[in-house]
């Protein structure tokens, strides 16, 4: 949730630090601050509340001199988003930050308290800053009175603090959050993901949990828990930092959704060989003992879940495997039932590769005996590296919080990977994977028309973007695809929104359609439409105002719906729901607009969600 980044070197560690903080803003916070040192030793620090442009002003009062800073943006979990209440915290020999959280802050408090420690803060990060400063009066060194305090804190953290008593050195912790290490010429980084330096080094440690670090502008130094020195090696980065510029696009979502034509295109280019084979190594198939799997089970949170609830209504046919999707958040909590000895196959889908619950998902599923397959956007993520094989997406960057061209490149990797898994046990014959293949290399076509909505979009959303209420219809995989639009809506534009299956609102939900209730069913030319037309049918009885996102030149629609959001048809169910994805996120993105919500980072909401 939070972003942490820190800097040692010769360079002006406060430029560095707050750019890198910049870097960080996609992930959402609502203050940030710095810490650093000054040429005589001396602890400097600056916070605030709000956005970066509010820290800004502020930079200075630090030293400019200053070669050795640490950073945060910081997303409230304890304590409203004040300055008191943003990082960095400091204690009386060092200022410390954190992205976590600590479960028994309550009782170390109290502890800390008693031995004279005051709190001018609600968090639970400030608990850390003191314990270790208390650790410090029994060892008088920074490396072991860190290893003495971990050993006290209950939850999730990757901390990184300065002290006074070595000037030159950051020293870290890892523990559930995620933590990655920058190698430079005579400096040295650190930050929450890489985005936060990849455009000066290239070389990176991603630190594991139980992991502790010293960085200097000489190089890191690794151990663990014990102390014991670890030596990994470091990992060549791949990642340019000019795809995350929003390239004259108003938003990065704006950006993103154009971006999908372009995603897919270099999908193709790499799941499909040059002789229009699937490509088994780059879908990850091999990596995996598919013959030994009796069932699957596909955890994920918010968009990346919905993308697993539409993957179930091809994996399931296509593979003969029973499939079953549920929310990260809820899985390990109810002893779910999964076979030893790799007969369960865990996925995990996650743009980040480091949604927490997801994570916690894994390695419980881990423990049990299952494989693990991943989902995955982000290589070296935690989720990728806990992984016996990650399909990467090459989504590349996505910036706005409100994921759209990762959840189609979820859709279309879950797809194509089935494809080859069914291809692999022999229920899908060659004639289908020709096809399959076929419509597969018309989709960015398809998809650049089904851009071609937004000038339609731009017209209609006056005459629904002050509706309080909006509901979505879908269903088979439109079901989802509804679900998905009505998120896109609630996330960015704050209005009230639902997605049913359209043969659901006999069931409850239609008591709600009137004339005052807009209505966005999904509803393509697929084996579910005559039903869904029965549905959109029952809505326009009780003067629900209907959107439809689906053929424009369909006129038993026209005749009966207030509009048609024109969308392309396909063959293929699965990228037709891609394609019915776009028409819903243009509508979520110019409602937003025309609201004046803030669409890229919208209130309480972080783009990686690190903590439970």
């Amino acid at each position: 949730m939070c972003g942490i980044v820190g800097y040692v070197g010769n360079r002006n560690a406060i430029e560095l630090v707050f750019d890198g903080l910049k870097r960080l803003e996609y992930r959402g916070y609502d203050s940030a601050g710095i810490a650093c040192l000054d040429q005589s030793h001396q602890l400097a620090l600056i916070r605030e509340k709000g956005k970066l442009a509010s820290l800004q002003p502020m930079l200075a009062d630090l030293p400019p001199s200053s070669g050795i800073a640490i950073g945060h943006t910081r997303w409230a979990t304890h304590g409203k988003p004040t300055r008191e209440n943003a990082h960095p915290h400091a204690s009386k020999r060092l200022a410390l930050v954190h992205n976590g959280i600590i479960e028994n802050h309550a009782t170390l408090r109290e502890e800390l308290r008693a031995q004279g420690y005051q709190f001018r803060s609600e968090t639970d990060t400030e608990v850390i800053a003191h314990l270790i400063d208390s650790c410090l009066n029994d060892v008088d060194d920074p490396k072991l009175a860190l290893l003495a305090a971990v050993k006290r804190l209950e939850g999730a953290y990757a901390i990184a603090f300065l002290s006074d008593l070595r000037s030159d050195t950051i020293y870290l912790a890892k523990h559930g959050s995620p933590l990655v290490l920058g190698l430079g010429e005579g400096e040295t980084y650190f930050g929450s993901d890489i985005t936060t330096f990849a455009d000066v080094c290239k070389r990176a440690i991603f630190l594991n949990d139980g992991e502790f670090a010293a960085i200097r502008k000489e190089g890191a130094e690794i151990w663990d828990l014990d102390g014991k020195t670890l030596h990994p090696k470091a990992k060549v980065i791949e990642w340019t930092a000019g795809a995350a510029d929003k390239q004259g696009y108003r938003h990065y979502m704006l950006k993103e959704i154009h971006e999908q034509t372009s995603v897919m295109a270099r999908s193709i280019e790499t799941f499909l060989t040059d002789e229009d084979q699937l490509n088994l190594e780059a879908l990850s198939v091999n990596g995996l003992a598919i013959d030994k799997l009796r069932n699957i089970n596909i955890v994920a949170c918010g968009t990346a879940y919905l993308a697993g609830l539409l993957g179930k209504y091809f994996i399931e046919p296509l593979t003969g495997l029973p499939v079953n999707v549920e929310l990260a958040s809820e899985f390990r909590y109810r002893d779910p039932l999964m076979l030893d000895n790799g007969q369960t196959l865990m996925v995990a889908i996650s743009q980040s590769g480091e949604t927490a619950d997801t994570l916690a998902c894994l390695k419980h599923a881990k423990q049990a005996g299952c494989q693990i397959f991943s989902v995955c956007n982000v290589p070296y993520s935690s989720i990728d590296r806990e992984s016996d094989a990650t399909l990467h997406m090459g989504a590349g960057p996505e910036i706005g919080v409100a994921s759209t061209k990762a959840f189609t490149s979820q859709v279309l990797c879950l797809y194509l990977w089935s494809v080859a898994v069914g291809q692999k046990l022999g229920r899908i014959d060659q004639k289908r994977v020709a096809d399959i293949v076929q419509e597969l290399k018309n989709l960015p076509v398809l998809i650049e028309l089904a851009l071609n909505a937004e000038d339609k979009v731009k017209d209609i959303v006056n005459d629904f973007y002050e509706s309080p209420n909006v509901l979505y219809v879908g269903r088979g995989p439109s079901f989802a695809i509804a679900m998905e639009g009505a998120l896109k809506l609630k996330e960015i534009s704050y209005i009230h929104a639902e997605g049913y299956a359209a043969g659901e609102l006999k069931h409850g939900p239609i008591a709600l359609v009137d004339h005052h209730m807009p209505v966005v069913a999904i509803a393509p030319k697929d084996d579910y439409y005559d039903k869904t037309v029965s549905n959109i049918e029952e809505i326009c009885a009780r003067e629900g105002r209907v959107i439809v996102i689906g053929d424009e030149k369909d006129q038993s629609l026209a005749s009966i719906c207030e509009t048609i959001i024109p969308c392309p048809q396909s063959k293929d169910p699965a990228f037709q729901a891609i394609l019915s994805a776009i028409p819903a996120q243009l509508l979520a993105y110019y409602i937003a607009v025309k609201r004046g919500t803030d669409v890229d980072q919208p209130r309480n909401l972080a783009k990686s969600v690190t903590v439970e």
